[in-house]
This record gives structure tokens, C-alpha cells and sequence, in this order.
């Protein structure tokens, strides 16, 4: 079989063994849509100023950050069980190189970024009000020089994904211009053939 626009060469096993398991591409959009938002949120909050609602929008981010925590791990045993599908073979080796590299660091970020913020609230004295429902209340002192430490690695952290998922989209948007195959492996409904 030679390889077309629409039908992308491939060497490994059958479709199934071709595509990413339909849990892990809804968790890939799931995670993907949350932490777009909460890139987003996070800047917003940067000009809310104290008082008024800015305490509950603050406990909101956070309550959305550590539900992607979880989402993280829940994703990364996932993945653990469910080995990624094959990279197209006509996938230059730089390529495959840059893709674990970048995949490695997004999940790193992905894992660090909410545990920083959590670590940072149990050095306030507010702590963390779930979903406005479970108070988790701070287990270390009130200390602003720690608090400060994790929220300028939360903010440093938070650079460093914001930059790890552009590179992701922009190489998400070559792949899908160039009709090689890898978008297919991840975008819901597409046909492999």
C-alpha cells in the first residue's frame, strides 16, 4: 500500500493496535480542555483583586487543580496498562525523539504543577475549599515565606507547561497539515485505515 493524503503508510499490527483506547483519548481531550482552562483561569485570577469573589474563584482553580492531579495519575496508569499505539514508520527517529521528550515533560509539569499549588496552600492559613463543599484545611504553619516559594514554583512551573503545550499544539497542527497518521492516533472518530 503507498501512502496518500488519505490513507497514511503504516508497518504495525491491525486499526485497534493503531489508534490510542477510547478512555485514553477521552482523558487525553479531558485533561487537555481542563488545562487550557485553567492556563487561562490562572491569568484571569492574576487581575482579580483581593476581596470580593476573589477568594472563591481562587478556591475554584485549585479545586479544578487538583482534580487534573488526579486525572494525571488516573492517566498515567492508564497508560502504564496500555502501552501508546506505534508512531507512523515514516516518522523521521528526531521526531520520535522529540515526542517522548515532550510527552515526558508535559506529564512531569502535569504532575508538579497541582502538587506545588496544594503544597503552597497548606502554608496560608485559608487552605483549600473544594468545589465550595470540603474544607481541606492546612496541615503546616502559616508561613508567607514558604507560601511565596511554591507559588513562584507553581507560577515558574506554569510557564514551562504553558510553553511545553504550544510546542504540543503547533506540532499537533504540522501533523494534521502533513496527514501522517499521528493526529489519527489521538483525534475522537477518525477512521485508520
Amino acid at each position: 500500500m503507498s501512502a496518500t493524503l488519505d490513507r497514511p503508510l503504516f508497518l504495525h499490527g491491525d486499526v485497534a493496535s493503531r489508534r490510542y483506547s477510547r478512555v485514553a483519548i477521552a482523558l487525553h481531550w479531558l485533561v487537555a480542555v481542563l488545562v487550557i482552562g485553567q492556563i487561562f483561569f490562572g491569568w484571569y485570577l492574576g487581575d482579580v483583586p483581593p476581596g470580593g469573589s476573589r477568594g472563591t474563584l481562587v478556591n475554584l482553580h485549585k479545586s479544578i487543580g487538583l482534580t487534573l492531579w488526579l486525572l494525571v495519575w488516573l492517566r498515567m496508569g492508564w497508560r502504564w496498562t496500555h502501552p501508546a499505539p506505534p508512531l507512523p514508520a515514516s516518522l523521521p527517529e528526531w521526531q520520535r525523539a522529540a515526542a517522548a521528550a515532550s510527552h515526558f515533560a508535559l506529564y512531569a509539569c502535569l504532575f508538579v504543577l497541582p502538587l506545588v499549588g496544594y503544597l503552597g496552600s497548606n502554608f496560608s492559613k485559608h487552605g483549600i475549599l473544594l468545589y465550595g463543599a470540603v474544607k481541606l484545611r492546612p496541615w503546616g504553619p502559616d508561613d508567607k515565606g514558604l507560601y511565596d516559594l511554591f507559588r513562584n514554583m507553581h507560577t515558574v512551573v506554569a510557564w514551562v507547561l504553558v510553553t511545553l503545550v504550544s510546542v504540543h499544539i503547533a506540532a499537533a497542527i504540522y501533523h494534521a497539515v502533513r496527514r501522517d497518521g499521528v493526529m489519527g492516533r489521538v483525534w475522537p472518530g477518525t477512521q485508520i485505515p
